[in-house]
């Protein structure tokens, strides 16, 4: 078996699964199909179909694109079946049965972008910034019945930087995680692959953190907490989903605030001692946020219905914010 005899079907959706297709295919390797989710309505009326952009590369290039609704569908399986796939490769998916990740001979490995066995779940990236986690990295894997479980082949670390953003991360691990792809293909097609049980990477004692789907209730600023965690917490939601409060005017309304940058305040030079929630700014430079331990600077932000701007642009149009507070 060689790169080009090898029969490989390709599963993903997002961006992050394109850096890894694209690899594949300019190194000649034999994809034979791509497998995506249905196209998304999008729209104010949602009257307009948007392709995945794994189903966008996948046309540009010519490859075959599947679209099932239902995974166990038995003509999905039946098609799946006639390209007679040796191997299945998975990237930013969604979960599979048994009867799809089985199918092949070489099976279906996927790559996550955590250290498995930690950060398991739907947004890994955003949990070990939001975690103040220092290091991160992306892991292949193959597919077992408990979502990702399965026995690791390869991993790659990369450091997070103090500043790091959700953004810069992702953009790394994307490209680091094309080059674990082929690595771990080639590894497979000379059949010096080793997968290790992922009980072996951790203590039985140690905690495992999870990566859970991200929604509106779990990206809300929680200013009982401190300065450094609120940190953490805006740059690893930034630019998207986004962490929000909510902003309080003097008349008790509430608007949602949606904050992208921030910095703690160096206490040494004299932060002002606010209360969790509570504001400070001069109206035209700074606006400054308590929390349990120390304030934070918030550097760009966005209004419900507004753009996103940087603070000094933001404070021109609300000169009333020492009287307002967030929670």
């Amino acid at each position: 078996m060689n790169k080009s005899s090898l029969r490989i079907i390709f599963m993903g959706t997002p961006d992050f699964a394109v850096a890894s297709l694209r690899a594949l295919i300019e190194n000649q390797y034999n994809v034979v199909a791509v497998i995506t989710m249905p196209d998304k309505p999008v729209g104010r009326h949602a009257s307009v179909l948007q392709p995945s952009a794994v189903k966008q590369y996948a046309l540009s290039v010519g490859l075959p694109v599947l679209q099932p609704e239902r995974l166990k569908d038995e003509a999905f399986l039946e098609e799946l079946r006639s390209y007679q796939a040796d191997l299945q490769i998975v990237v930013a998916f969604r979960m599979l049965p048994e009867v799809v990740w089985d199918m092949p001979s070489y099976g279906t490995f996927n790559l996550h972008a955590s250290l498995l066995p930690q950060y398991r779940g739907a947004a890994p990236i955003n949990w070990a910034i939001i975690n103040g986690e220092k290091e991160t990295g992306v892991t292949t894997f193959f597919l077992q019945h408990e979502i990702d479980t399965g026995a690791i082949i390869h991993q790659e670390r990369l450091p997070i930087g103090p500043e790091d953003n959700a953004e810069v991360v992702h953009d790394r691990l994307m490209a680091m995680g094309a080059d674990l792809v082929i690595r771990t293909v080639d590894d497979i097609i000379s059949e010096s692959v080793h997968p290790i049980p992922q009980d072996e990477y951790y203590d039985s004692g140690s905690l495992l953190k999870p990566a859970p789907k991200l929604f509106r209730e779990n990206t809300r600023i929680d200013w009982n907490q401190s300065a450094a965690s609120v940190h953490d917490f805006i740059r690893g939601l930034s630019p998207y989903p986004a962490a929000w409060t909510a902003f309080v005017s003097p008349d008790g309304s509430e608007t949602t605030l949606k904050l992208f940058e921030s910095r703690v305040v160096d206490s040494s030079l004299g932060a002002p001692a606010l209360s969790p929630g509570e504001i400070d700014t001069d109206g035209k430079t700074y606006l400054y946020i308590g929390t349990h331990e120390g304030v934070l600077s918030i550097l760009s932000l966005q209004l419900a219905g507004k753009k996103r701007m940087p603070i000094a642009d933001f404070l021109r149009g609300h000169n009333q914010l020492s009287r307002c507070s967030v929670c």
